[in-house]
């Protein structure tokens, strides 16, 4: 039997008004890749910030042993001194700072207080070979892609002796390509004898990299299963997950499709800070009232710019076209113009656009409607209380209470406020950019039906997603985006992932 280098026994964290973690027990063996699943609010962030000290010892019950020893992390630094290193979801790298400097910012090569530069470039150039990045140790990370970045966290980590490596949904925000290399390098440290811990909802990485999946489920500990010895599936994840089969990944629904309510015509625009630089290249599309309109490219495709351009010109410059509400044309050269003619907009980055992480839950959803909740520049709060009541049954958000801390819920909860938000805005048109992005099988299930019932309604959805099974699962019709394009148009019953690839990739030519 292999070495086990962690043991985490009976588990317990609790915050205010919520049980986090109830007796989870977790064994790692010496130089595997041990997946972590569960829905989200599982408690899978709390054990690893548990584990690497973010949650110091006394804040919680039960027992660390690594390397058969008792251990009682006081902070980040105690675990790290034990080769303990947890990359978090949200980078935790500085824009401003070059790559050799991001790596050893609290570990600097110093002697006596100043700094051996030299020292500093020679290792971050070995470590940088050591991740696959060829870029120089100067070069600026704001300047290089998120991929890159993710590569620059663990270089980060192997600088500071790392044993056993923490990676909380590592690919969340990579493309295909992106997300394939990190897995290669996953594999790569693991032949050196590092140890990893994946938590992932891409079932797919999982099945390709992990040696071992221990499942949890509303902060309890189902099962940890061996991937090769119990023939392990995503059926039979998803069950340990969820607590049931989810035969069906994406809810049926017969599309009842009327009159266009939305139409862009001709529409073009340049980049921020580039002035001759065309990001999007007279784009036509329109929307008919209870369809869901998908839009599928590969990352940088002009995806998210024309979402943003086209809500209130929150994007780019010297911009052009037409767009048409209902037939008539409206103009949208700001927010407000756009959210008061029926647009609505939710963002692929919901902590930094989509809520107010710091302000509760109710505040979180009635933010964008304020006019309706207040007479003469007072708001009705006795009412904004019912709203947002209304709408944590409606969604099925998981919370004690209205008044909790947005940044406290797990990200399935956070992106229904964000959606309850919109929604109570009372829309024709929403745009979802990546709307299940980072969430789990279960929590994307009931986005999913939500989107169904706001295309009952009547209301037209356009789903912009990189995950080409869902824009097939959920959409009635296509559209594929190119070097700032459109470069197709596809019918549901038509779409297949091999036809979508291919329009994606067709460049100007």
């Amino acid at each position: 039997m292999s070495e086990i280098i962690l043991e985490m026994k009976s588990i317990t964290k609790t915050f205010p008004g919520v049980k986090a973690l109830s007796s989870v027990n977790l064994q790692v063996k010496a130089g595997e890749i041990h997946a972590l699943c569960g829905e989200n609010g599982a408690g899978k962030s709390t054990l690893m910030k548990v584990l690497s000290g973010v949650y110091p010892h006394g804040t919680y019950e039960g027992d660390i042993l690594y390397q058969g020893q008792v251990c009682k992390f006081k902070d980040i630094k105690d675990s790290e001194g034990l080769g303990i290193v947890i990359i978090h979801q949200e980078l935790a790298l500085i824009p401003y700072l070059s790559i050799s400097e991001n790596i050893f910012l609290g570990n600097e090569q110093a002697r006596r207080g100043v700094i051996n530069w030299n020292e500093t470039t020679v290792k971050t150039k070995a470590l940088l070979t050591t991740v696959g990045l060829k870029e120089s140790p100067f070069t600026g990370v704001s300047t290089i892609g998120v991929g890159k970045q993710q590569l620059v966290e663990i270089a980060k980590a192997l600088s500071k002796e790392v044993k056993l490596l923490i990676l909380d949904e590592p690919t969340a925000a990579l493309n295909e390509d992106d997300s394939e290399n990190l897995l290669l390098l996953i594999l790569e440290l693991k032949k050196q004898g590092i140890s990893s811990i994946i938590i992932s909802h891409k079932l797919n990485e999982i099945e390709k990299i992990a040696d071992s999946v221990t499942i949890l489920r509303d902060g309890q500990t189902i099962k940890t299963l061996d991937m090769k010895r119990d023939a392990v599936t995503e059926d039979v994840i998803i069950k340990g997950m969820v607590g049931r089969d989810l035969t069906n990944r994406y809810p049926e629904r017969t599309p009842n499709l009327g009159e266009t309510i939305f139409e862009i015509r001709d529409w073009n625009v340049y980049h921020e800070t580039q002035a001759d630089r065309k990001m999007l290249d007279q784009i036509n599309l329109h929307i008919r009232r209870g369809e869901v309109v998908g839009i599928a490219g590969l990352m940088g495709a002009g995806r998210t710019e024309l979402a943003m351009s086209v809500f209130g010109k929150s994007y780019g410059k010297r911009i052009s076209g037409q767009t048409f509400m209902h037939g008539k044309e409206v103009h949208l050269n700001n927010i407000s113009q756009a959210i008061e003619s029926g647009l609505a907009y939710v963002t692929e980055d919901r902590k930094h656009y989509g809520l107010i992480l710091i302000d509760d839950i109710k505040r979180n959803i009635s933010l964008s409607s304020l006019k309706k909740l207040s007479r003469h520049g007072v708001i009705n709060e006795n009412e904004e209380v019912l709203v947002a009541e209304e709408y944590r049954k409606k969604l099925n958000i998981k919370t004690p209470s209205i008044l909790q801390k947005t940044v406290n819920l797990s990200g399935g909860n956070q992106q229904k406020v964000v959606l309850s938000k919109w929604i109570y805005a009372q829309p024709d048109i929403l745009i979802l950019d990546e709307p299940t992005r980072g969430i789990d099988v279960g929590a994307k299930y009931e986005i999913y039906s939500i989107i169904n019932s706001l295309a009952a309604e009547g209301k037209g959805v356009l789903v912009i997603s990189s995950e080409l099974p869902e824009i097939i699962g959920m959409c009635d019709r296509i559209y594929t985006m190119c070097e700032g394009r459109i470069s197709g148009e596809v019918e549901r019953k038509d779409a297949t992932q091999e036809l979508l690839m291919k329009f994606m990739t067709r460049s100007r030519g």
